[in-house]
């Protein structure tokens, strides 16, 4: 089974991060993987709203998290059997199903017990006289299992307690043995000995059987009619319908109907801890309907996914859940912080200005050309992430990139990153102080310090200053949602290529920053650009109380 690959960036996604997801699909469907899907661990910002707008390309799929569901691994098309089939037909999907379990469904589909092999077993081994001749069953499942056809009465689907007797004898000896029993409880199996057939319905028997497809009188036919007996003619023989007789107990009679159950939608983590005290689980349909069996090999079933990790590689910058699946590739330009793999992976990282140039390189190494739309987007990835080449994380390598999408764009590269930064040179534009911390905001850790950095792009200062109390607010809710020492906003005016840093927390380690402060906790940083160059490397060593 070929895995659906879903290609991702990380958390609160920036351009960088959603062209080089949309563009590596698209280059992985130009090389024959059909199976794949670009996909965005989180809201688009205001600049990659735009820019997808502004190309014409559709925003990736959102995925809120990829924790592996129990629909992921249960098998949809799952044998069961109807509460009001007789029992025969449970066994005979137990036997061609080579199942131990056997959910037991009404009408309308929905669980209403489970028959576990093993009651079927333990009944089999009840041998008493007195047990073998009762049977909990209806006319109508009688019938079923014994093939028969009604000559008087009809297939009533209540179910009774019935006593089983055999007419292989004289009159007088049979009709003795019937003593003490309730006449209306008793069904009697005879093939065609007109006595014992005219004595069971003088007795006002309940069910008369006349085996292996014997003619019945017709004056017995309309006596059984008269005294209300109902009346089978089956094509088994005497043995065969004793056998069968005892199987027409109605499924749901011998269900359990105390049982474990668990949604598709739910946690594979949950039915692994169902499974810890059942060797069974009954999946259900988000309508209620039976959804499958879940047993503890269900859990070792291949997940149907797989990701592929683009513009980073660590998990907790990761979309929720993926460190439970599969991570088959990584693409990225940052520091190291991958978990470790089971298999050995591609895992292609440079120390460019952007994933996009990877990407791009891609391309050429597979002798494919973008078209003009996704050259457009790699190209704006690329110029977001490097501050239109001015970042001191771009290379020679992004040049060059630069350079030859923009051809095949027919962009020119200055103006259409002019257009890129003025999109989103506006705090307004993020919908409130909430959404300009959280919008690209990335955690990380120095021993044992955890922190985070928040970064948007503006055209000079104004706005920042004007929001600066709510935006600290915001800073330090979201410090304490994430549990962090410290928590940072860079706001990178590109015109003077410079940010102010406000920090929330961390006040033991100011004296280390070693940066102007004109105000308590917001550093002007000239020149600095980059939170992946210049920034988070500073703040490591800062907490690290260098």
């Amino acid at each position: 089974m070929k895995k659906h690959l879903y290609i991702t960036g990380h958390k609160n996604p920036d351009t960088d991060s959603v062209a080089s997801a949309i563009a590596y699909a698209e280059l992985k469907r130009a090389l024959g993987r059909q199976q794949v899907t670009a996909a965005m661990a989180g809201a688009l910002n205001p600049q990659t709203t735009w820019l997808l707008g502004r190309l014409g390309v559709e925003a990736p799929l959102y995925l809120a998290d990829v924790h592996p569901k129990v629909r992921d691994v249960v098998n949809r098309n799952p044998v069961s059997v109807q509460a009001s089939a007789p029992l025969l037909t449970a066994l005979e999907l137990f036997h061609h199903n080579s199942v131990r379990s056997l959910p037991v469904v009404n009408e309308e589909g929905s669980p209403v017990g489970v028959i576990p092999l093993i009651k079927i077993a333990e009944r089999s081994l009840a041998t008493g006289p007195l047990s073998l001749r009762v049977l909990n069953a209806s006319l109508a499942t009688l019938a079923a299992c014994l093939e028969g056809e009604f000559l008087a009465g009809g297939p009533e689907p209540g179910l009774e307690t019935l006593h089983l007797f055999v007419g292989a004898m004289a009159e007088n000896s049979f009709t003795s043995r019937l003593a003490g029993y309730d006449p209306r409880s008793l069904v009697v199996v005879t093939g065609d000995r007109r006595s014992i057939q005219i004595a069971a319905i003088e007795r006002g028997v309940r069910l008369l059987v006349v085996t292996g497809g014997l003619s019945v009188d017709d004056d017995v036919v309309r006596l059984a009619a008269e005294k209300g007996v109902a009346l089978i003619s089956t094509p088994l023989d005497t043995a065969a319908t004793v056998s069968r007789a005892r199987l027409s107990t109605p499924a749901g009679e011998l269900a359990d109907h105390v049982f474990e159950t668990v949604g598709v939608g739910e946690r594979l983590g949950r039915l692994r801890e169902k499974l810890m005290h059942a060797s069974a689980v009954i999946a259900i349909e988000d309508d209620g309907t039976l959804a499958g069996v879940a047993t503890k090999s269900s859990l070792l079933a291949p997940l149907p996914y797989a990701l592929i990790l683009v513009d980073h590689n660590e998990l907790s910058q990761s979309v929720p859940g993926a460190e439970e699946l599969e991570i088959v590739e990584v693409v990225d330009h940052h520091k190291l912080g991958n978990a470790p793999s089971s298999t050995p992976i591609p895992f292609l990282t440079a120390p460019v200005g952007s994933t996009c140039t990877i990407v791009a390189s891609l391309y050429a190494e597979h002798g494919v050309t973008p078209s003009s739309t996704i050259a457009g987007l790699l190209l704006a990835g690329i110029l977001s992430d490097t501050v239109i080449l001015k970042s001191p994380t771009t290379t020679e390598r992004d040049r060059n990139a630069v350079k030859r999408l923009s051809e095949l764009a027919g962009l020119d590269y200055e103006a259409f990153g002019a257009e890129i930064f003025a999109a989103s040179g506006a705090l307004s534009g993020y919908g409130g102080p909430e959404g300009v911390v959280g919008s690209d905001f990335k955690l990380f850790s120095q021993g044992e310090h955890r922190f985070g950095v928040g970064q948007v792009e503006v055209f000079g200062f104004d706005e920042f200053n004007s929001m600066k109390a709510e935006l600290r607010s915001a800073l330090a809710s979201l410090r304490e949602k994430e549990s962090l020492d410290l928590a940072g906003l860079m706001v990178t005016d590109i015109s003077t290529e410079s940010t102010m840093f406000l920090m929330e927390g961390g006040q033991r380690f100011a004296r280390f920053m070693g940066y102007p402060e004109p105000e308590p906790q917001i550093y002007e940083m000239k020149g600095v650009m980059s939170r992946k160059k210049q920034l988070v490397p500073h703040m490591i060593k800062v907490l690290g109380g260098r």
